[in-house]
């Protein structure tokens, strides 16, 4: 029986690594396979920023509480990025791992963060869904295309763009970012030349109340812009692939990481207030605009037609639609499928392949398109918000407040099985906590008066508890044990890790030294064997697994 479940995880372990050796679905992304410069990496995750979802959001939160709160709202949500993006982005680069393996050793332990997992998949169809209807929005009004099957199009189209992993999609995102800054900007300065008093308009708009600047209406935007927090995970997607940090790449290294991880936050609030200051100039001109002026299409549509000639501006307007949507889509299909992969494999310990997957999230998010999502984006948003910054507060306060200030979080990086708890109660805790609490708070169940602040209370409450937890369990329940078994180094000379190779004994494969560990079944001769994170993911009895080291 022992041989029988061997030889299934075997092939399970086989057929994982294969699949894998593009996109590196379960584990880290290791030396060889990342040759790209800061640069080429930089600028593909910022091309998954290219989205224009962000028109939407800053449009919506200005109708519904006016510029002042909209502007304060957009800079809070920016403020929160940028300080929690930061430990994580860093984290990704240094040790290329993505966002689920960084939360295993974060507080949440082996089989704890597939509850994150789940958030962040949520996160990639959502904004599918929701750049998904931009496009068919545009396609409609471009094209004739009916919206139903405008969705379908933007659906299917992503899916063969998505099965090659990193390269294609590293490819892709270089070679159309010049041409989506140039079709986004251009509206935007030729407002500010050709209708300067649009500006004022701009400032003095009150929104649908005019109630004016507060903080609960402050807060209520704000809220519905901190859906975005879960972003940095999709950046990190790309930011694992960056090359190893030496001195003689230091100053590039840190430009890049820094940019394109809490970075990101820059372009996306630059682009909210742009949105709203297209959105608020045809309300002001265009009285027959006050139903579309939260949608991208027709708020560049209408500047287009004030530059050039009518078909051109249906033209320029469909084009930086569809290239937006490609560009922002694949990395939430990509990101997604290994979201949803990571958990079921983990669960399961069996591999279907990303691609299923890939088509399970595509499907969920045709769905949510079909069901006219677009509607009731508001609300939507504010829901999850909650949910994403509990998520992302947590990871961030474990690794910037346990890890490094009270040090009871293990600094280095850890995500193998067998060296993990299946569960830590620091994340745990700290994102139920705030999940739960901010998401009663959101429903109302606290009163009214604390509906808008439910933001705060996510945010509050994972930075609190989960240093509160941890000092509680005095951090015990971090690593299951401190050796792998394996004698050679995990980091070399500067810090990155290891580009040395172990064969692992279940695939026969060559993996680096951060992906192995000891196997609990010695070799014929009684010799140690090695394992690689990926086949233990699919030992179904354990075998492999490692004593508990007290």
């Amino acid at each position: 029986m022992v041989e029988l479940d061997t030889r299934s995880s075997n092939a399970d372990g086989i057929a994982a690594a294969k699949e894998t050796l593009e996109d590196y679905t379960l584990r880290f992304a290791p030396r060889s396979y990342r040759k790209w410069s800061p640069a080429v990496v930089g600028i593909s995750a910022l091309g998954g920023i290219a989205y224009l979802a962000d028109f939407a959001i800053g449009a919506n939160i200005g109708i519904a509480h006016g510029t002042g709160n909209a502007l304060l709202g957009i800079g809070f949500f920016a403020i929160v990025v940028m300080l929690t993006g930061f430990p994580l982005a860093y984290y990704a680069a240094r040790y290329n791992l993505d966002l689920d393996l960084i939360t295993r050793g974060s507080g949440f332990g082996y089989y704890g963060s597939v509850l994150t997992n789940v958030v962040f998949a949520s996160f990639t169809f959502i904004f599918f869904a929701l750049e998904g209807s931009i496009m068919a929005q545009g396609l409609e009004l471009g094209l004739g295309v009916p919206l139903w099957l405008g969705y379908l199009v933007s659906t299917v189209l992503i899916f063969p763009l998505v099965i090659y992993g990193m390269n294609t999609l590293a490819t892709l995102q270089v070679w159309t970012t010049p041409l989506w800054l140039l079709l986004m900007v251009l509206p935007f300065g030729f407002l500010l030349v050709r209708h300067p008093d649009s500006v004022s308009s701009f400032f003095a708009y009150g929104g649908e109340n005019g109630s004016g600047v507060s903080i609960s209406g402050t807060l209520l935007a704000a809220g519905v812009c901190l859906s975005l927090i879960a972003q940095i995970a999709e950046q990190i997607d790309y930011l694992r692939f960056m090359p190893p940090r030496t001195p003689e790449n230091a100053r590039k290294w840190w430009g890049w990481m820094l940019l394109a991880g809490p970075g990101w936050v820059v372009f996306g609030a630059l682009k909210q207030v742009v949105g709203l200051f297209l959105a608020v100039y045809l309300i002001a001109n265009l009285p027959a605009a006050q139903g579309i002026a939260n949608q991208p299409v027709h708020q560049f549509l209408e500047i287009y037609r004030d530059m050039v000639p009518g078909w051109l501006a249906m033209t320029l307007a469909v084009v930086l639609v569809v290239i937006s949507q490609i560009k922002i889509n694949v990395t939430n299909a990509y990101s997604g499928s290994l979201a949803w992969t990571n958990s079921y494999t983990r669960v399961t310990k069996s591999y279907p392949g990303r691609l299923i997957f890939l088509a399970v999230n595509l499907v969920i998010a045709l769905i949510l398109m079909e069901a006219n999502m677009f509607d009731f984006l508001n609300n939507i948003l504010g829901f999850y918000a909650n949910c994403g910054i509990a998520w992302i507060v947590t990871v961030a306060t474990d690794i910037a407040v346990n890890k490094y200030l009270l040090k009871i979080s293990p600094k280095q990086p850890e995500f193998r099985r067998g060296m993990l708890y299946d569960f830590n109660p620091v994340g745990l805790v700290g994102f139920g906590l705030s999940a739960v609490l901010s998401i009663m708070t959101f429903f109302g169940l606290f009163g009214d008066l604390l509906k808008p602040y439910s933001p705060i209370v996510a945010l509050v409450v994972a930075f609190v508890a989960t240093p509160l937890t941890a000092l509680a369990t005095k951090g015990k329940y971090y690593l299951r044990r401190s050796d792998d078994g394996i004698d050679l180094p995990m980091y070399d000379e500067h810090g990155n890790p290891s580009g040395e190779t172990l064969t692992c004994h279940v695939t026969g494969l060559e993996f680096e030294r951060p992906d192995m560990i000891a196997s609990a079944l010695p070799g014929p001769e009684g010799e140690i064997q090695y394992i690689s994170s990926l086949a233990l993911s699919t030992d179904k009895q354990g075998h492999h697994l490692l004593p508990h080291q007290h």
